[in-house]
């Protein structure tokens, strides 16, 4: 089984410099709405991993994050898209943990839990880190230029370990993974999961 990885803050939502830490500060990007509907016409597990350096910091509780969370994969839910997993790592940089991004514990995590290939999976970011992550992991890596993604480009060349793929946004990454699952099987059908939020926070 293959699946679609997403990042959060600058993919999926804004990333504000002082952090996400409620929920009236989740906005949600433009375009998000329509990407996350098409991505759940897939028959691809669709998981957010997302790198919340703030726990750690102490700037927000892991409560806190997790209630944020829920109410993103509601909102989701209601507009006709789906999540299944949401992991994030609660981390400080300089913990040297093994599932902060650029490290692909994360992605290890979810592939052991719903039993997906990496090496046949996709992960999308607006950072260096996710695109590194993904790399690591195995995935077909997208770096959008949203949020962080201009910034990170030239330091996305410098550490990824192979080609990576460049898109506008959320929206243009999902047009592209749609149109190459199209390409290998026949037409797909919609499923629900149940979302599960219970991840490193």
């Amino acid at each position: 089984m293959r699946a679609v990885f997403l990042d959060r803050d600058g993919v999926i939502c804004t990333n504000r410099p002082d952090h996400v830490k409620t929920w009236p500060e989740f906005e949600f990007l433009p375009g998000a709405k329509e990407s996350l509907v098409a991505l759940a016409r897939l028959d691809l597990p669709i998981v957010i991993v997302t790198n919340q350096a703030a726990v750690g910091r102490g700037l927000v509780s892991a409560q806190m994050v997790e209630e944020i969370h829920q109410k993103m994969v509601a909102q989701i839910l209601a507009w006709g898209g789906r999540i299944d997993r949401v992991l994030c790592c609660p981390h400080r940089p300089e913990d040297e943990c093994d599932c902060r991004k650029p490290k692909p514990g994360m992605l290890l995590q979810a592939a052991a839990e719903l039993d997906i290939d990496l090496s046949q999976s996709y992960m999308v970011g607006d950072a260096a880190t996710d695109v590194l992550a993904g790399q690591q992991a195995g995935c077909s890596a997208y770096l959008v230029l949203t949020g962080r993604g201009l910034q990170q480009l030239v330091p996305a060349f410098q550490s990824s370990v192979r080609p990576f793929t460049i898109t506008k946004n959320l929206l243009t990454a999902t047009q592209q993974i749609v149109n190459t699952e199209l390409k290998l099987f026949d037409p797909v059908e919609m499923r629900q999961v149940p979302a599960k939020t219970n991840g490193k926070c």
